[in-house]
């Protein structure tokens, strides 16, 4: 018998924990391609190659990484009226989570508001300066009473 322990086997990560891998990829990728002015398609390829992406919900990953920017003039216009400062003086990662999270908010209704809220604050947690998640919070929650009327409104029972 060997006192040698048998290596711990990993665990499967979460739906959760995947779907939270996803929108943190596609954050960073939103940043580089808004920064790089690089097409989508290469620097997906060029996330896919250089990350390990195996935990990962590649499907939303590539939903979040190819429809934001191709809906970026209507998440911009869905955020901006609750912004207190011009979109363009908004810091780089601030607007790539807020246009992750209005996405979802606005595509993605299978997501409840406040999950989405909740994740995107997370992601400026991680990602932003160290009060813009409050920030995040702010609009993202004032965008969903606009968007996601019903479901709120259910929610209260109303």
């Amino acid at each position: 018998m060997s006192d040698i322990p048998a290596p711990k086997k990993q665990k499967k990560p979460s739906h959760t924990e995947m779907r939270r891998a996803a929108r943190s990829f596609a954050l960073q990728a939103l940043y580089q391609w808004e920064m790089s002015g690089n097409s989508v398609s290469d620097i997906e390829l060029q996330f896919r190659m250089d990350n390990d992406m195996s935990g990962t919900d590649l499907s939303l990953f590539n939903e979040l990484l190819h429809g934001v920017p191709a809906n970026v003039a209507e998440l911009d216009r869905a955020y901006e009226p609750f912004l207190d400062r011009a979109l363009d003086d908004l810091d780089p990662i601030e607007r790539a989570v807020l246009r992750i999270g209005s996405f979802e908010l606005i595509n993605r209704i299978v997501v409840p508001y406040k999950v989405v809220i909740n994740e995107s604050v997370d992601l400026a947690k991680i990602f932003g300066a160290t009060e813009s998640h409050k920030y995040v919070n702010g609009i993202l929650d004032k965008l969903a009473a606009r968007v996601r009327m019903t479901e709120i409104n259910a929610k209260r029972g109303k």
